[in-house]
Order: C-alpha cells, then sequence, then structure tokens
C-alpha cells in the first residue's frame, strides 16, 4: 500500500510504501528517461530528503514506461559544450558522487534498456534486478566519446577486462541472460512481475535491522577497495561494533525464543 505521495520532483515519480521502502522511477518517458542535470539534480534532492528518515529504509530505482530503465545521457544538453564547460561543472559528478555516498541500499529494477548513463545509474545501485526484456551496455563510443560516470571501471570490476573491454570497444548489448551469468545482474525475473519481485526483496530489506544493513552495505562495499586482509579486518570491527546496538539483542534473543524479532534501528 503506497501512503500519500508527499514528493514532487519534475523528473522522478515518487512512491513511499509502509512497510519501509520508496520507488523513485526516473520519469522522463518523451526521451526513455535520459539522465539529464535536472534529474541528478532532482534525485541528490531526493536522496538527501531520506538520507535520515527513518521511515524509508531502502529503495528501488527503475524507469518509466515498458521500453527503458535509462536508455542513456541526455545527448542534446552535452552536445555543444566545451571541455572547460564540462570541467568547471564537473559534468555527472553531482548525481555520481551523492550515490555513492547514500548509506541506505538502493536497488536497481531495470526494465528495459539501461545504456551509457542508465547502465551506469544501475551498477552504482547495490545490485541489479534485471527484468528478461532488459539490455546493458556502454555504447559511448559510437558517439566519439567514452563511459563518464564510472562505466569503464565498474563494468570491468564486476564483469572482468574481457567482456568490459568487448563492450565499450564495440558497444554490443548485453541482454538480461548473459547480465546475470557475467555477474552484472543479480537475478532475472519476468518482465511483468519485475516490480512485484523487487517490492518484495525491499520489503525484506527494511524489515531488517537498519544498522546491520547500513554495515553489511559498508562491507562488501569495501571489498572493491581494500586488501582481503585490510577487508576481513574492517569487517571484523563492524561485527564486534554492532553489539553495542540494541537490535543486535533483539535480534539474537528472538532466535533463540523462536519469534520473528522486531528492529528498532537503535
Amino acid at each position: 500500500m503506497t501512503d500519500a505521495a508527499t514528493d514532487t520532483y519534475d523528473t522522478l515519480a515518487i512512491e513511499r510504501h509502509d512497510d519501509g521502502y520508496a520507488v523513485v522511477t526516473l520519469n522522463r518517458p518523451e526521451a526513455l528517461n535520459a539522465l539529464n542535470s535536472a534529474l541528478f539534480r532532482d534525485l541528490a534532492a531526493f536522496l538527501d530528503a531520506v538520507e535520515h528518515d527513518d521511515t524509508v529504509r531502502c529503495l528501488i530505482l527503475t524507469g518509466s514506461g515498458d521500453k527503458a530503465f535509462a536508455a542513456g545521457a541526455d545527448i542534446k544538453e552535452m552536445a555543444d559544450q566545451t571541455y572547460a564547460q564540462m570541467y568547471t561543472a564537473n559534468f555527472f559528478a553531482l548525481g555520481h558522487d551523492r550515490i555513492t555516498r547514500f548509506r541506505k541500499p538502493i536497488i536497481a529494477a531495470v526494465n528495459g534498456f539501461a545504456l551509457g548513463g542508465g547502465c551506469e545509474l544501475a551498477m552504482l545501485c547495490d545490485f541489479i534486478v534485471a527484468s528478461e526484456k532488459a539490455k546493458f551496455g556502454q555504447p559511448e563510443i559510437n558517439l566519439g566519446v567514452a563511459p563518464g560516470i564510472g562505466g569503464s571501471q565498474r563494468l570491468t570490476r564486476l564483469v572482468g577486462k574481457s567482456k568490459a573491454m568487448d563492450m565499450v570497444l564495440t558497444a554490443r548489448m548485453m541482454d538480461a541472460e548473459e547480465a546475470e551469468r557475467a555477474g552484472l545482474a543479480s537475478r532475472v525475473v519476468p518482465h511483468d512481475t519485475l516490480m512485484d519481485e523487487v517490492r518484495k526483496i525491499a520489503a525484506r530489506i527494511a524489515a531488517q535491522s537498519p544498522l546491520a544493513v547500513m554495515a553489511n552495505k559498508e562491507m562488501v562495499n569495501a571489498a572493491l577497495e581494500t586488501t582481503l586482509t585490510q577487508g576481513v579486518q574492517f569487517e571484523r570491527r563492524l561485527f564486534h561494533s554492532l553489539f553495542a546496538f540494541e537490535d543486535q539483542k533483539e535480534g539474537m534473543g528472538a532466535f533463540v525464543e523462536k519469534r520473528k524479532p522486531a528492529f528498532k534501528g537503535r
């Protein structure tokens, strides 16, 4: 069930749900949800609004319409820009940096084309659930440019150098089955049930201790940035720290007592 909408943005549609998650829909269907500066400003503003909102513990990010998650960055906005203008504006930095700083989980529900910036936006999320109709790609080379929102870096880390180099240099698209097999998507579901399935996932995450969720997200992300020894030490310290919270006592107590835990985020 959806609460009354209280969030109004020009490029996003927001649904807050009473079981602890929100659905953020990229809402530029006339442009296949192409990413422009206005959309990134709206997305950053919404993330600011819910960062410390205890009623939103998980986000779903998806695209409006039936064809695209996001077909790429808005080429019309960029085509006439000079190097000085792009450099001064630090183009793409706002959206990229704000998403990477967001501490709560974001699930990408990829319902169609996720190309260029769309693929990069999906990879910025914590994991991807793909419709069987989803298509992923980094076709920037067709425009005489390159990925600019982390595509060459995250794609390589997720699928390996050979497959990433193939996609970046040839602009070929990867279908949902290949994306799951390669490690880009966590799972593939039927197109017509995509949002139902992702809502179940989001509700399950939202029902966990929000403190433990944030800590687990930090741990997994650290694996991409540290050595194994450093990563395990970081994991162990965060594991120890969770014993300072009431939620740890509640969770373990509920397990021993064979009941469902009631986490309170403290």
